[in-house]
Formats: structure tokens, sequence, C-alpha cells
């Protein structure tokens, strides 16, 4: 009998799956009222549940547990199913046994999501019937169909933790910087996590900006410092433009791009040296890279209005990628105003207050951090006790310029997960223009 450890998401998908196939499985949730219960209830797949305190008993005749990916191998019934030798997998390495199409991974600490779904996008515009999933959204489970020709995934650090055996036709680590250290024992742990995703690789591609990746296992290159002659693509800049280049020979260039910034550069990059590993062509992922718009709450363009631009960047909730934020809108907007704030994580900040004091105009600080970040900041700067007083007290301070949201933190102080946070941002933000 198979366990699925955890009734959301990812083991609600799994229940279909087993269900649909007549797999006999049993769910276990320490939550007395875990998200998908109701759901799965009214779907008749509690047949075998066990719900509340983890009890050694719940493993009695199980062969094999597939773990949601939040489930820390700390938990006591992690440690017993261990004690007991019991195989322990991720929903990725079960989707890997059912597949028949390639599979491309994508992981890193920042931007995996935007690469899936510009990868998956080019894909399409070249014919492709790609299948775009993972920890972006849909769950891999939920996702596998008899016509898909390419898989694009995109892969947590938390996912490959529990992750043994996959085959990836290539796979990339688009970066790699301190997050989620309270869920690991340390930070070379972290990196660990990253780095195993090549050795499931076919085809391994390596960011050449990033120092923690080992060059020497890396099949394929980028790099948005200069031009490579180790890269099938990379870019420079050349005057306020950056040309981005396929063997030399210019193909696009940033001001043709609607995302902003060198991070997303670095991101365009990735997905077009995946794409040609796998035999895209260059014109479909050139227009699809053009066309592309971007994902909601990254670093997403919400609207104008009296000259002020406003930006969603809720899924900011590490240092990192507020740092990187604002350095990308700091090419553009020389009056920045950001909203900061949350519940902050076990990281190093100072560098982030430092890059504030040098490059952003004001803060409005919200959340359990506000306090603390308070007295790191040197700028003008507001405290607001909500998204609306926040929103409203961005609008009166900037007379000119951006209004950027990137909290820098975990929004669970104020909100449901970063999505309610952008959302409520957004809709305030049409409120009071």
């Amino acid at each position: 009998m198979k366990l699925i450890l955890g009734l959301g998401v990812t083991g609600l998908s799994v229940a279909r799956f087993f269900s649909l196939h007549k797999i006999t499985y049993r769910i276990a949730d320490s939550r007395l009222n875990p998200p998908m219960l109701d759901l799965s209830r009214h779907e008749n797949l509690i047949i075998d549940c066990h719900l509340g305190a983890w009890q050694e008993s719940t493993l009695n005749n199980i062969s094999e547990i597939i773990i949601s990916p939040g489930i820390a191998i700390t938990e006591e019934i992690v440690k017993w199913a261990l004690n007991r030798k019991i195989s322990i997998i991720s929903d990725i390495e079960l989707f890997g046994r059912y597949v028949k199409a390639p599979v491309i991974g994508i992981t890193g600490s920042n931007g995996k999501s935007t690469v899936t779904q510009l990868l998956g996008e080019m894909a399409l515009a070249d014919g492709v019937n790609a299948v775009i999933c993972g920890n972006i959204g849909e769950p891999v489970m939920a996702s596998i169909c008899e016509d898909a020709e390419l898989y694009v995934v995109e892969l947590s650090s938390y996912q490959l933790d529990y992750t043994h055996n996959l085959e990836l036709f290539a796979g990339v680590i688009n970066n790699i910087s301190p997050d989620h250290l309270d869920r690991y024992s340390s930070y070379d742990d972290y990196i660990k996590s990253k780095l195993s995703i090549y050795s499931y690789c076919k085809f391994k591609v390596i960011n050449l900006e990033e120092t923690l990746v080992p060059i020497s296992e890396g099949d394929s290159f980028y790099t948005a410092g200069n031009v490579d002659a180790r890269c099938n693509f990379s870019a420079e800049k050349v005057g306020a433009l950056y040309e981005v280049y396929y063997d030399g020979n210019s193909i696009i260039n940033s001001d043709e791009l609607t995302v902003v910034g060198r991070h997303n550069l670095e991101n365009v990059l990735a997905a077009l040296t995946l794409g040609y590993c796998f035999g895209l062509t260059i014109n479909a992922m050139t227009q699809a890279a053009i066309n592309f718009k971007g994902l909601e709450h990254r670093l997403e363009f919400v609207t104008k209005k009296n000259t002020i631009d406003y930006f969603n960047d809720s899924k900011s909730t590490n240092a990192i990628s507020t740092k990187t934020a604002i350095n990308a809108l700091f090419e553009k907007y020389s009056n920045l105003t950001l909203i900061l704030g949350g519940i902050s994580k076990k990281e190093d900040y100072s560098e982030l207050f430092q890059l504030i004091n040098e490059k952003v105009s004001a803060v409005v600080l919200i959340g359990e951090s506000s306090s603390d970040f308070s007295m790191k900041i040197k700028i003008p700067q507001e405290i607001a006790k909500s998204m609306k007083e926040a929103v409203m007290t961005a609008k009166t301070i900037t007379k000119d310029g951006a209004v950027l949201l990137s909290p820098g933190c975990a929004s669970f102080d104020m909100f449901v997960d970063f999505n309610d946070r952008g959302k409520a941002f957004k809709k305030h933000v049409f409120e009071e223009i």
C-alpha cells in the first residue's frame, strides 16, 4: 500500500492518480482539516485516512510514501519511516515513472517560474505540444497526458530533496542565493539540494554568472555578462540596451522585450539555451520571447497613472529578489518608492538595506518586520498597517517615477500567500488611482 503524506494540492493530485489507476493508498496529514479534505471527500478519495497528530501505526503495511514538499525531513513520521527503511519519494519521482515524453527541469532561487513559463511558450510557438507544470502551478501528477511531446517542469529544492530517481532531457539552475534557511541546517545543504538536479540530466545547462555551479559539469552555457565563445546564447550591454547573441549574431535586444531587468535577460537566455538543446527553432523562440508578458506577481507591470508606474513583485519573499527588482527598475526610474516587509527570513538583509539607502527614494513598511527594518533604513519611510494604507501612502509620497511592491519577506502575517498579497496590492492600486 502507498501512503500519501500531506493532503494539499500535491496530495490531492496523487490521490486522484492512484484512484484512477486502481492503486491502493492511504492518506495522512497532521492537520485535522487539511486544505483539500472537503474536495477529496466530494470526489470519494477518502477511504483510508489518518488526520491529526502523527501516529507510527499509520506506517503499517506501507511499502512506499509519496510525500508533499512542505513536510520537512525532521517530522516524526519521516523519521519513523526512515527507521523502517520505507522508501520516501516526491510526486516528481512518481511522475517520472509514468511520463512518455521528454522532461526539462528548471530550478533556482529566483526566476525559475519565469523560465519555465517562457520555455513552455517557446515550445508551443514552435508547434510542440508542451505541458507546463510542477512548482509553477499545476501539479505534475495532474499534468500527465498521452499526447504530450514535452514536459517543462519547475522544481523546488523541497521537491528535489525527496527525489532519487528521475530522467531529465535537460535541466538548469538559474541562480543560487540564500533562501529557505529555516528548512535547511546550513546554506551548503540548500546548495546541494539545488545542485542535485544535474545528476538527473542528459544535458546540463549552466549559467556562467552563477559561481556556485561547477562549470566542468556543463554541456551548454549562457551568460548575460558578455559575448562568450562557450555559449550558444549570450548578451552584453551596448549603450543603454542589452543585445542578445546567438553564435555571435544579434537576434534580439532588451528594448524589444516586455519584461524588464538584467535578471529577466538571464531568464530569456536560460529558456533559449534549453529550447535550443531540445531542437526548437531560433525564430519561434525569439518571437515567443518578444511576446512574453511575464508572470503575475513577478515584477509585473500593473498600470500607469499620473506619471506613476505601479509594479507588483509580491513573489519576492527574500532579500535577493527584492535587490534584483530594485536594480531592474533603477535603470529606468530615478524616483522609486518601495513597499517592503512581512515575515523576514533567516537571512542577511544588510546588503538590501544598503541598496535601498542608495537607490530608493522612499519606503513604505508593512507587516511583522516593520519595526526591525525601520531601524536599518535611513531614507524617508512610513509604516502602514494594511495594504490599502500602504498603496495610499506610496501614491502620496511618489510624485513621478514608480511604486514597487517587492516585500522581500514571507506574506503569512497579513495574507494567505504571495498571490493574495499581490492581488490585494493591485486591487488597491486600481481603487486609489
